[in-house]
């Protein structure tokens, strides 16, 4: 039984998959607001019922994925002494930019103008502020302080601008950014 219920969670987790990089394909395609639920249904092959099982709207295919924030906290978690959580913010940013390409252009396409997603990504930078908060608490090994939540704002900023229509101008920027950003964080 226990094989089965294996075989199952595998098998929802390969179309939980396929429907994301779907969307996400069409999205850095033709940008958010320009693709129907419809079409990642077909572009997944499944129905758009079974998309629905998985995901509750179109705005849950964007934020579904934490990856990016689970890499911020590991990397702040793992940076090393003397790294500052700026700088260690700044390194996973460029590591997942060079990943996809040294930029954040299909980024820009996808999400960085659609006025649906506004709301989205507001909450997704506030959970971002919370889990890097609980990270700076975890190190000071007490509870968390206004001044870490002031912290967290700061590091939250790096990766809000990494978005930011001042770079989705200037796409090449980034490099320069993610070098430049620590120190003006840190004063």
């Amino acid at each position: 039984m226990s094989v089965m219920e294996s075989l199952r969670e595998r098998k929802k987790a390969i179309t939980r998959r396929a429907i994301r990089e779907a969307a996400e394909r069409l999205f850095a395609e033709r940008g958010y607001d320009e693709v129907t639920v419809a079409e990642i249904a077909d572009a997944a092959n499944v129905s758009v019922k079974t998309l629905f099982v998985y995901y509750r709207s179109k705005e849950d295919l964007v934020f579904a994925d934490t990856e990016l924030l689970d890499r911020l906290v590991a990397g702040l978690a793992a940076r090393a002494d003397g790294v500052s959580p700026a700088r260690a913010v700044a390194d996973v940013l460029a590591e997942a930019a060079a990943e996809t390409g040294g930029g954040l252009e299909s980024y820009h396409r996808a999400y960085g103008e659609s006025p649906a997603l506004r709301s989205g990504l507001l909450r997704m930078w506030a959970e971002f502020e919370d889990r890097i908060v609980e990270q700076l608490a975890a190190e000071g090994g007490g509870p968390a302080t206004p001044a870490m939540r002031l912290r967290a704002i700061q590091l939250v900023g790096i990766v809000r601008t990494t978005t930011s229509p001042e770079l989705r101008d200037n796409p090449g920027g980034l490099a320069d950014w993610l070098e430049q950003a620590p120190g003006l964080v840190e004063g």
